[in-house]
């Protein structure tokens, strides 16, 4: 981000949708791109993955666009999709939110950045079928937002968790309810409101850790921090009542833009947080504090029925992510940036080993 001074059956992580197929190579993206938007789903026994708008090679704000790219797989190479619509004078988006419910993508928010360094949320979100390849656009967030975490439950609803708004962090909880198209407003998030956080969720329970805070002083402007803090929320009868405990972190050092997913480890549901950065930074990869921001190769595993952390081998540094996706039990990012601010291409595969 530039300057934000100035400026249901069964639940499915935020950042992506689970589905069993047979093994297979996935192939590179068209082009490389971060910041994007990623979701998977399955139809008619086919599984597609889906990469939404992003930040191109150059890092500009020139390079920010809203295409979309879809992969069937099973099969060689990506296509094309019509580019995001949008209802703002510039329409690419960077931090936007994808999910996958009921065989169609879903994606929300998302901001431009303007040619004088401006920047603005984005308030539509769109339905967009994968099949025929159309968008329905859904009606307005209440509270337009980006770097949110999106998160699916009961293959009904849908969570968008805190995040940016145009002149600061939110601490809502808004919830689209895909059977009556509505919005409506649940438990807000407990903790300091941030931007660039991540969240999966497993069952009823949602977990939501770190991201950027704004501090605010006497004697001179407000500046971003990284904020170490990690919440479990539990979804009770009604989808809008979530029961938040906060949770031991475990580093006690944010990142900033890593995903997170649900997934079986050795047989259990876990909730697993791979990538992003220990210095938080702009759209480009440089920090808010001037020096350039590197990706961290931790990975965390947090076990909801023991309400703990588990240790795991690293994996491969990558930062930048809006969201993870499984394909045949494995866990892959879809593009995002490596070691020196590079923009990826590359699906990279994330073996999660428990030590």
């Amino acid at each position: 981000m530039l300057l934000k001074s100035i400026s249901y059956l069964s639940s499915v992580a935020a950042a992506a949708t689970c589905v069993a197929v047979s093994a297979t190579t996935l192939p590179d993206l068209p082009e490389p791109v971060s910041n994007n938007a990623v979701a998977s789903t399955t139809v008619r026994g086919k599984t597609y993955i889906a990469s939404f708008m992003g930040l191109g090679p150059g890092k500009q704000h020139s390079d920010i666009h809203n295409k979309v790219w879809m992969h069937t797989v099973g099969e060689f190479n990506w296509q094309s999709l019509p580019a995001v619509p949008s209802t703002q004078k510039v329409s690419g988006r960077i931090a936007a939110s994808a999910v996958a419910l009921n065989s169609n993508f879903f994606v929300f928010g998302g901001f431009s950045v303007n040619a004088d360094g401006s920047e603005q949320t984005a308030v539509d979100s769109y339905r967009i079928d994968p099949i025929t390849k159309r968008y329905t656009k859904l009606n307005d967030m209440p509270v337009p937002v980006d770097d949110a975490v999106a998160l699916t439950y009961q293959n009904r609803y849908i969570y968008l968790v805190s995040g940016w708004s145009d002149h600061g962090n939110v601490n809502l909880v808004q919830v689209f309810d895909n059977f009556t198209q509505r919005w409506s407003q649940a438990t807000p998030f407990p903790g300091k409101p941030v931007f660039g956080l991540a969240g999966a969720m497993t069952g009823n329970q949602m977990l939501i850790c770190d991201g950027v805070a704004l501090e605010y002083y006497a004697d001179k402007k407000r500046e971003y921090k990284s904020e170490p803090a990690c919440y479990l929320g539990t979804v009770g009868s009604n989808a809008n009542q979530i029961d938040w405990r906060l949770i031991d972190h475990p580093t006690g050092t944010a990142r900033y833009r890593m995903a997170g997913i649900n997934t079986k480890v050795e047989g259990k549901d876990m909730l697993v947080f791979i990538g992003g950065s220990t210095n938080p930074y702009n759209y480009n990869g440089i920090g808010y504090n001037g020096a350039a921001s590197e990706p961290d190769s931790k990975v965390w595993v947090f076990s909801p029925g023991e309400k703990r952390w588990l240790k795991a081998a690293d994996s491969t540094p990558i930062m930048d992510l809006r969201s993870l996706i499984e394909i045949d039990g494995e866990i892959y990012s879809v593009g995002g940036m490596t070691g020196g601010q590079q923009v990826s291409g590359k699906l990279i595969k994330h073996p999660i080993k428990l030590q």
